[in-house]
């Protein structure tokens, strides 16, 4: 198949345009290659990717609509994967304006596209943070997300309500789904593991935010490319409504338009995230406990029911398998990348 894919240089477009690279679909990739962290590991991921001659790279941004558009229109692609997006929670806090040009802007221009191309399935990346700081537990697609606590989650939210609205004006199949916590090699430098394995290798204390209270939903990168290369197969529509027990499906009444979490089901708190680390490297860490961030929030937690009826299986890498992974990797590579 051809797949034209967002955020290829970033960390799950590069994992997932590698997998399907591997299994002989062509790819185009889109990427602005923007400097929100270190470019060098980018552009690793980007050489990594130039090794398959059935890549295709194109750097631009997302809201530049002409460079966006002809590099979907070359790709002529089956699907549509939008991964690209400005990440992190707490740089939201001090730079909204570009979760509004890349998550709003940007996301807008990849609709309209698929719009116009009559694409088979739009795949569009969002995010448990749209869940806030929801008090029930499991978070359910179902359970109101309209309490965003960062300009970032409302940002991703906005993004899945424009979506569904051209799902049902357009009939663009559509699938929104909702990542947890994803960790693994080849990973930002802001997420909490690199930092962590930074500063103990450093013999440095790791920032301990909302006192070690809190958990999170942990999902390794590999068995997210496998959710999602299991739902870009099944483009929503009334043939594949997920009828018993009745409730559990949400694809719209209205449109060819599903939302779906990807994660586990199984949290884990802070402190023994932390443990895991300091047990595959065989010292324990200097902490440093701080409060609860602006923006963060207490848990994530997934439902996972939904992904296993649609696809048969939910992520189930423990943590000690994918801390190890992810720790042997940044070992080899940690100083020629500059991490």
């Amino acid at each position: 198949m051809r797949y034209f894919i967002t955020g290829t240089a970033g960390f799950i477009g590069f994992h997932l345009a590698r997998r399907l690279l591997q299994e002989g679909h062509t790819v185009t990739g889109f990427d602005g290659m923007t400097a929100y962290y270190n470019l060098r590991l980018k552009e690793a991921r980007n050489a990594a990717l130039a090794q398959f001659g059935n890549f295709t790279g194109v750097t631009a941004m997302l809201e530049d609509r002409a460079a966006l558009e002809k590099a979907a229109e070359d790709a002529k692609p089956d699907v549509i994967i939008h991964l690209a997006a400005q990440a992190g929670v707490r740089y939201s806090l001090e730079n909204p304006r570009a979760y509004l040009d890349s998550n709003l802007i940007g996301s807008w221009n990849i609709v309209e596209i698929a719009r116009q191309m009559q694409i088979s399935h739009l795949m569009l990346a969002s995010t448990s943070s749209i869940y806030g700081a929801n008090p029930q537990v499991p978070f359910r697609e179902t359970d109101r997300a309209d309490e965003p606590m960062t300009f970032y989650a409302a940002s991703k939210k906005g993004m899945e309500l424009m979506a569904h609205s051209y799902a049902h004006l357009y009939k663009v199949p559509t699938t929104a789904f909702r990542f947890f916590t994803v960790y693994g090699p080849w990973g930002r430098p802001d997420m909490a593991l690199f930092k962590f394995m930074k500063a103990m290798l450093a013999d440095e204390a790791i920032e301990i935010y909302g006192e070690g209270k809190m958990s999170r939903d942990f999902t390794y990168i590999d068995d997210l490319i496998d959710s999602i290369i299991a739902l870009s197969a099944i483009a929503p529509g009334e043939d594949n409504r997920v009828r018993e027990p009745d409730g559990l499906d949400t694809l719209s009444h209205n449109a060819p338009f599903r939302v779906v979490n990807i994660g586990g089901g199984q949290p884990i708190a802070l402190m023994d995230f932390i443990k895991t680390i300091e047990t595959m490297m065989g010292r324990p860490a200097k902490k440093k406990m701080l409060p609860m961030q602006q923006g963060d929030v207490p848990r994530t937690f997934a439902a996972p029911d939904l992904l296993v009826a649609l696809t048969g299986a939910k992520p189930t890498t423990t943590l000690d398998i994918g801390v190890k992974a992810t720790m042997d990797w940044y070992v080899e590579h940690h100083t020629q990348l500059g991490l």
